[in-house]
Parts: C-alpha cells; sequence; structure tokens
C-alpha cells in the first residue's frame, strides 16, 4: 500500500472549481488550451518528466538521479537526460506539443485523455514504448456503509480527481458490476490528496458516498487498509474499502509514450532509454528481495528518490519502501513483451487502449477517437535485451492453491459476504449434466474470462450446489417410517412434527444437522434410503459439477486463444447447503437450485504468489 504520510499536492494547472457536479469531465484539449507545435531539438540533453509514482523509483536509479551520471544505465549508454517533475499532466502534455520534451508520462488513462490533442499533428502522434508498472494496491474506492458490492453503487455519487490516475479504476468497476458511467453520480475534484480532494470532499459532505483515493488518504479514512472507520482519530465511521487495485491489479499501467517524429528521428536513442529502464527495473526487483529489503544498495536507491521528491512527502525510509514495492508491481522486460506482443491477453496494448478511448469518449474529455502507435520494438534486438537476465515470458501462478484453499475455507465460516466484490451470478444446469458445451454456456464462459482478467488480483470462487428435493423424500420417508415424523393437512402443504414438536423443512440448516447426527438413519431391517448418502452423493456431485466448470472455462480460453491464470480459480461442492429455493414444489423450482455460482472474493496479500515481475 502507499505510505505516504504527507499531502501530495498534485493539481491540474488549468483553473478549476473544487467540484464539477456533472459526469462529464471537462475536455481535455479546453484544459490544455491552445498551444503551437514546436520541434524536438536534437539537444544532447534531453527532458523527461517523472511523477510521483513507484515506478520512477526505476527512472530514478536508471539516470543515477535528475541529471545522468556516467556511472548510471543511462549514462553507460551514452545518454543525458533531465528529469523534471510532470504530475501537473496538463503542463506535461503543453511542453510535449511545444517540443521541449518528446516524452509523455502517466497512467495509460491519463495519456488517452490527451489523444485527440496529441495526435492533431502527424508529428506529436504517441508511441507508447514502455510499460513501467502496474498498480497492485495504492488506488482504491473507499465507500461509506451501506454498499457491499460494486453493485451497490448504482445511483450512487462517487468522486474521484479530474485529469487523474483513477478514471480507469472507475471504468473497469462499473464495467465488472454490469454497469456504466450513466448508473452513478459522478463528481470531479481537483486535486488527488489534500485539499479540495476526493478524500477530503468525502470526509466533509456525506451525499458523497463513494471516493477514489490513493493510500494515505485510505488510512486516514478507514484507519486500515482492511478495517472500517470508527469515527475516532480523524476517520469516517463507517468508511471502508470497497475494493482497488489489489483486486483491480490490471485497471492502471503506468506507461512513457514520446513523439512519433523523435521516435522515427531517433529510434536507436528510443531503445537504450527503454533497455537502460529495463536494466535499472530488473536489478532494482532483484535488489528488493535480498536481506529483506535492507540491502545496502537498495537502501541507497529508495533514499535517492526520497531527497527528490523531499523528506517532506516522504518522512520515513518506509513511506518510499511502501510506494515502491507495494502500491505497485514492475513489468520489466517481460512484461513488456507481453503488454506489447502477446495474442489473446486480454489486458495487452490493443485491449488496454481500446477500453482506455471508449472511456475518455463515453466521458466527453475527448470527442474524437485516436489512438496510439504501439513500441513495434523487436524484443530480441541486443540493444533492448543487452545486460538482462530475467527475460522469459513465461508466466508463474498468481496465487498460492494452499494459502487461498484456508482463507477460501474461513471464509465459508462466515465472512464470504464481506470479501465478495461482485454479487454471486450463477449458471442453471440440467439434471445429470456432466459437461458444460460452449455451444450452450459459451456466454457464460466470456464473461467469467473478462472478470477474471480485469479482477487479475481477486480470487473466483466457483461453488456448485445441488437441489434438496431427493434429501427432503428421504428425511420425511424415514422420519414417518421410523415413527419420529407425524405428518398433518394435505399433500403440497403437509406440516410436519419432530417427536411432537414443529419441524419446517425449508430451515435447511436445521435439517442437515437432524441428518448428520443420524436421527433419520435406517437401522437394521429398515428399507428406506439414508438421508446421509444422499446428502454425501449430493455434495460430490455440486464438488464435480464445479471442478467440470472450471476444467471448461480454461479448456474455453486455451481454445480461443486467450490467457487465463489456473490458480484465480478454486472450486466448492456446497450441496443442498444453500437452496434458492428451500422447498421446491416442481421442476422447474427444483432447476432453480441446480447451478454453479461465481463470487470475485478479496484474498491477502500471503496468498498471492511472489515473483519478479508482474505479467
Amino acid at each position: 500500500m502507499r505510505l505516504l504520510t504527507a499531502f501530495l499536492l498534485i493539481a491540474l494547472a488549468a483553473p478549476l472549481d473544487a467540484v464539477q457536479q456533472k459526469n462529464q469531465g471537462k475536455s481535455f484539449a479546453d484544459l490544455v488550451g491552445p498551444v503551437k507545435v514546436g520541434e524536438v531539438a536534437d539537444a544532447r540533453t534531453l527532458q523527461m518528466g517523472f511523477i510521483l509514482w513507484g515506478g520512477d523509483v526505476a527512472t530514478h536509479y536508471a539516470n543515477g538521479g535528475l541529471r545522468t551520471t556516467p556511472s548510471s544505465f543511462w549514462g553507460q549508454a551514452g545518454l543525458s537526460i533531465n528529469l523534471v517533475p510532470g504530475d501537473d499532466f496538463v503542463q506535461q502534455t503543453r511542453d510535449y506539443l511545444a517540443g521541449k520534451t518528446p516524452f509523455l508520462r502517466g497512467t495509460f488513462g491519463m495519456c488517452a485523455m490527451a489523444s485527440e490533442v496529441i495526435n492533431r499533428d502527424p508529428r506529436t502522434k504517441g508511441v507508447v514504448i514502455l510499460q513501467e508498472t502496474w498498480s497492485t494496491g495504492g488506488d482504491n474506492l473507499v465507500v461509506r456503509g451501506g454498499i457491499n458490492t460494486l453493485q451497490d453503487v448504482r445511483g450512487k455519487t462517487l468522486i474521484l480527481q479530474e485529469g487523474g490516475p483513477h478514471l480507469n479504476l472507475l471504468w473497469d468497476m462499473l464495467a465488472s458490476a454490469g454497469l456504466t458511467v450513466d448508473d452513478v453520480i459522478i463528481r470531479w475534484a481537483k486535486n488527488i490528496t489534500g485539499p479540495e480532494s476526493p478524500g477530503e470532499i468525502f470526509r466533509t459532505d456525506s451525499s458523497v458516498h463513494g471516493a477514489f483515493v490513493v493510500t494515505p488518504d485510505l488510512l486516514a479514512l478507514c484507519g486500515g487498509y482492511d478495517t472500517a472507520g470508527s469515527g475516532a482519530e480523524g476517520t469516517v465511521k463507517g468508511a471502508r474499502r470497497l475494493a482497488g487495485t489489489k483486486e483491480f491489479s490490471r485497471s492502471i499501467a503506468d506507461v512513457i509514450l514520446v513523439r512519433k517524429d523523435f521516435y522515427d528521428r531517433q529510434q536507436q536513442t528510443v531503445q537504450k532509454i527503454v533497455n537502460g529502464l529495463f536494466r535499472a527495473t530488473e536489478q532494482f526487483v532483484t535488489l528488493s528481495k535480498k536481506a529483506d529489503g535492507t540491502d545496502p544498495e537498495f537502501v541507497r536507491i529508495l533514499e535517492q528518490s526520497r531527497q527528490i521528491w523531499g523528506t517532506e512527502v516522504f518522512p520515513t525510509l518506509d513511506d518510499i519502501r511502501g510506494l515502491a514495492t507495494e502500491d505497485c508491481s514492475f513489468v520489466g522486460y517481460p512484461g513488456n513483451v507481453v503488454f506489447f506482443t502477446e495474442k489473446g491477453n486480454l489486458t495487452g496494448f490493443e485491449a488496454h487502449q481500446k477500453a482506455s478511448l471508449d472511456m475518455v469518449l463515453a466521458m466527453g474529455i475527448c470527442r474524437i477517437r485516436t489512438g496510439f502507435f504501439p513500441s513495434g520494438f523487436d524484443y530480441g534486438s541486443a540493444v533492448l535485451a543487452a545486460g538482462l537476465t530475467k527475460t522469459g515470458t513465461i508466466r508463474e501462478a498468481g496465487f498460492r492453491a494452499e494459502a487461498v484453499e484456508r482463507e477460501i475455507e474461513a471464509l465459508t465460516s462466515g465472512e464470504m459476504d464481506e470479501h465478495t466484490i461482485l454479487p454471486p451470478f450463477a449458471v442453471a444446469f440440467e439434471p445429470n449434466e456432466e459437461q458444460f458445451l460452449e455451444d450452450v454456456y459459451g456466454n457464460e464462459f466470456q464473461m467469467v474470462v473478462d472478470k477474471a482478467a480485469m479482477l487479475k488480483g481477486a480470487v473466483f470462487i466457483i461453488r456448485g450446489h445441488a437441489d434438496p428435493a431427493k434429501v427432503l423424500k428421504a428425511v420425511t420417508d424415514a422420519g414417518l417410517a421410523k415413527g419420529i415424523l407425524t405428518r398433518s393437512g394435505r399433500p403440497g402443504s403437509y406440516s410436519y412434527y419432530l417427536n411432537g414438536q414443529p419441524l419446517n423443512l425449508s430451515q435447511t440448516g436445521r435439517i442437515q444437522q437432524l441428518i448428520s447426527e443420524g436421527a433419520f438413519e435406517p437401522g437394521a431391517g429398515d428399507t428406506f434410503d439414508s438421508p446421509q448418502e444422499i446428502v454425501r452423493a449430493a455434495l460430490n456431485l455440486s464438488k464435480q459439477r464445479a471442478d467440470t466448470f472450471v476444467d471448461t472455462i480454461i479448456s474455453y480460453a486455451a481454445l480461443h486463444g486467450l490467457q487465463l491464470d489456473r490458480s484465480q480459480f478454486t472450486s466448492q461442492g456446497v450441496g443442498i447447503a444453500q437452496p434458492l429455493i428451500s422447498i421446491p414444489r416442481s421442476m422447474a423450482e427444483a432447476k432453480q437450485n441446480m447451478r454453479v455460482e461465481f463470487r470475485a472474493v478479496k484474498v491477502s496479500a500471503e496468498a498471492v504468489s511472489e515473483k519478479d515481475f508482474d505479467f
């Protein structure tokens, strides 16, 4: 998580109202204003912006500081670069257009906001040359009480910074819940943190139901990453983190974009810059894992960035350590190969660009759809791969199976709903159906694949459910035969009594308890069926169906060339424990109980596999 303890006063340069009460953002072109496009001089020293984000610790390291040092990765490549603050993205865009810098630094979504402006002139059309990180915990949606899943934000007022990094996260969260921006009321704040920020407005204005915030504001509002505010010590009573980039870990891609004219003229220079960042990133990640993060060189790198950003922003080394190692995950050389070139990557360059452009057009931030060029690099070239040792692109499992199983078992004991991100959705199946065919369930398969790609940091529980009708018949037959059960009334409306006390057959938990205690088991010479055996068979069948559905989804993705992480899925057999209709009175009602249910749930960091690069 971001462990900053000071305000990061990142504001747009153009004057904005503190809050705009309309769903559409201001046109980014209006924010930038008129700028004369200038040529980028072929100067010995280039200017590049950096932003207050963990990925730029590697940028500082690659350069040896704000100015290139001879021993740095960029210095060794013969480059000379001056790093300048770029948190004012509007001004960054103006400088890019004017030719003061050939680079634009931000999230993919922020660059998409600028797409209409920078792509007007063929000289300034954007080429995305590098992905540095994914946000994997530093950006979150904090909500008030009563909002339990993302679908609950329908009709609610949400606030985020205009021109900031959270628009992609909002877009993905709404899409995952089957909502659009028209289903919520959006308010826009001036700053990302501090005065006139989403967090501060959420604190003072109870009409705001949810705020997109960075970690320092999350901690201030809620008192902790996974706790609810008590109202004491500055927290907001009932405020809690609903979800964020820990789960939506493919929403915010951190990139560097370069002008097309500079790219065409100076491609060797561009490749040296990219290689230097690859090398710096690889070394930084390697050092971060040595001596539990206390390696002297690793500490020196963190301290260098701490001094660049200011000790008033990062009072302690742990603050910046959290920014660089918890809020984000580096993708490195392997992640760039995957992002730009892998077929079937649902969160790669093409998919991310489409979603980002859809977003800025729908929000009125851009009026014209115009995208960027991908890097187009040969990643096997001597320049790009020079000095690297970790270039493999074979994915490792994203989650630790044993840890996931332990957590899911704990959630089943009573905290499942609290950890559920999206409302469960179910797929019904026919009696005795053993296979799930694409012709029948193709839409459901694709929906699961899409949601899993979007919620890369969440675990999907596939739970098989069985119908209790056969169990209930066995219970009543056994109880009547044993003489412990009596009934009154007519068929279809019987009332049952166990040892003279009313027994409600719709109380599935009570019925299961009696079955487990052996109340209805046949004795010697009895000819009725064993309810315990029927319950066990239903449990086994429901688990088998859940397993089959998971296997079928994985096969579906592979058949269609789509990337899916098997470790993101776990299956459970629920049996008859949670029927939708406790006493089904027709086959149509019984079929409603025969279902496979999907839940996306939050898991702890301990359940996530540790790996060098996140791709």
